[in-house]
C-alpha cells in the first residue's frame, strides 16, 4: 500500500511547495519509490525546486482528462532512481481536477509499486486543497511562527477532520507540525510564536523546526530541494523531519538561540 501524505497550510507563502519537494527526496534518499505531484493548478511551481521545469511535456491535468498516460506524464528525477514528479498545468483553472480522476491517478501510483505519494497543496481552503487532502493517511501543516499563520492553520486541521476520506470512514488522518522560518533569537524577544506556543494553540505534535535561511532561496534559485544542501541547518532540519516521519526519534535542533561568548559580547560578533 502506498502511503499518501499531504503537505499542507492555510496560508499561502509558508514553504509548502519547498517542503514538499524536500520531503520526497528525503524519502527517495532513504529507498523509498516516491512520487510528488503538485495540486496547484494554473500556478505550478514544484517542478522549478525539484529542477526539472524544462521536462515537463504532459501535466496532472493531462493525465486526469486522458490526454496523457501517467507514464508520459512523470518525470524522473536526474538525482535519485525512485523519485517522481507529477507538475500541475500552468493553463487550466482549478476546475480541470475531479475527485474520480485523482482517485484513479493514485491508484495507478499505487499499482506501479510507489511507496510514498506526496500532495504538493495549494494554500487555502478551495477545491485544489480539498483533493490534495482527501485521500491522504498523514498530514504535515507547514506554519510559521505568526498568529496569521496559526489561525489559518487551524481551518485546515477542521477540514483534515471532518473532509477526507478517512473523516468519512470515522479515522483520523495523522498530523503532524512542520514550522518554517523559524528564529530562536525573535522568539526570545517576544517577536514570534515558540514552538510551545504553536503545539498549543494546533494541537499537533512538531515534526520539524525549520530554521530562517538563505540556503532555502538559494536551493530553490538553483533547481534544487534543500535538503540537498548538506551542511546547511535547513537541510539536516529537513532530514531530522523525514527521519520522525519514517518513525525515528531524534532531539528537536535549532530551536534554542545560540548564547554568545564572551569576545563577541565585547567586539559585537
Amino acid at each position: 500500500m502506498a502511503e499518501i501524505i499531504v503537505i499542507t497550510s492555510g496560508k499561502g507563502g509558508v514553504g509548502k511547495t519547498t517542503t514538499s519537494a524536500s520531503i520526497a527526496t528525503g524519502l527517495a534518499k532513504r529507498g523509498k519509490k516516491t512520487a510528488v505531484i503538485d495540486f496547484d493548478v494554473g500556478l505550478r511551481n514544484l517542478d522549478l525546486i525539484m529542477g526539472c521545469e524544462r521536462r515537463v511535456v504532459y501535466d496532472f491535468v493531462n493525465v486526469v482528462n486522458g490526454e496523457a498516460s501517467l507514464k508520459q506524464a512523470l518525470i524522473k528525477d536526474k538525482r535519485f532512481e525512485n523519485l517522481y514528479v507529477l507538475a500541475a498545468s500552468q493553463t487550466r483553472d482549478k476546475d480541470a481536477l475531479t475527485l474520480e480522476g485523482v482517485e484513479r491517478v493514485l491508484k495507478e501510483l499505487e499499482a506501479d509499486g510507489f511507496d510514498c505519494i506526496i500532495c504538493d497543496s495549494p494554500a487555502g481552503i478551495e477545491k485544489g486543497a480539498f483533493l490534495a487532502m482527501y485521500f491522504a493517511d498523514k498530514a504535515i501543516v507547514v506554519v510559521n511562527p505568526e498568529v496569521s499563520s496559526v489561525r489559518d492553520s487551524d481551518r485546515i486541521l477542521g477540514l483534515l477532520a471532518s473532509k477526507t476520506r478517512k473523516a468519512e470512514k470515522g479515522e483520523r488522518i495523522q498530523e503532524y507540525l512542520l514550522l518554517t522560518r523559524y528564529s530562536p533569537a525573535r522568539v526570545e524577544k517576544g517577536e514570534m510564536l515558540s514552538v510551545k506556543d504553536v503545539e498549543e494553540v494546533l494541537g499537533l505534535k512538531t515534526i520539524g523546526v525549520i530554521p530562517e535561511s538563505s540556503d532555502v532561496l538559494n536551493a530553490s534559485n538553483k533547481g534544487e530541494p534543500v535538503i540537498l544542501e548538506g551542511a546547511s541547518d535547513a537541510a539536516q532540519a529537513y532530514e531530522d523531519a523525514v527521519a520522525r516521519l519514517m518513525g525515528e526519534e531524534r532531539p528537536m535542533r535549532f530551536v534554542t538561540a545560540e548564547k554568545k561568548g564572551f569576545f563577541s559580547k565585547i567586539f559585537g560578533g
